[in-house]
């Protein structure tokens, strides 16, 4: 059985996350690590971070001060290093599954996220994530990794993918 880094990519909308939180929400593995999540009132006021062990943080919003800037919103660097980044150092220990949602540009402004992104795909856990469409030094290095394999999704080929999850990590349940 040999080392799976899945990766999951696509435009904006186009289901990435759900179709993870469906695969986990049936997998066996044991699943460490962080998903993120629109915070929404009358329009999208950010993003927050929700760990598999119930935790939460804000990851961007509009209203913060301070944090770098992301279009709208500011980066909360301290809520992705103590809440995402301590997910992920927690499932390397813990989980049998890896979950990274998502390597991204407001992630990339930590350089503790960098780090335990690497760590993950180095370690001989099997890893599930989504990762930006474009281009950024970082993403690029990743992408360009023997190691990792690059799935497309678009609208509305949800269970498509889930069904190539369950094949892909079948090997991986206890």
């Amino acid at each position: 059985m040999s080392k799976v880094n899945l990766l999951l990519t696509g435009p904006s909308g186009c289901g990435k996350t759900t179709v993870i939180q469906e695969f986990i929400s049936k997998t066996k593995l044991k699943v460490g690590g962080f998903y993120t999540q629109e915070i929404r009132g009358v329009r999208r006021e950010g993003f927050k971070i929700v760990t598999l062990d119930g935790r939460e943080g804000v990851l961007a919003h509009r209203g913060m001060v301070y944090g770098p800037r992301m279009g709208r919103y500011r980066v909360n660097l301290k809520d992705l290093n103590l809440i995402g980044v301590d997910a992920l150092e927690r499932a390397l220990e813990e989980a049998e599954l890896l979950l990274i949602d998502e390597i991204g540009k407001m992630e990339l402004f930590s350089p503790q996220f960098r780090e335990v992104v690497v760590r993950s795909l180095d370690s001989a856990k099997p890893l599930l994530g989504t990762i930006f469409r474009g281009h950024h030094p970082f993403v690029d290095m990743v992408k360009a990794r023997p190691d990792v394999e690059l799935l497309e999704v678009r609208k509305g080929e949800g269970e498509k993918i889930l069904d190539y999850l369950r094949k892909k990590f079948a090997p991986f349940r206890v």
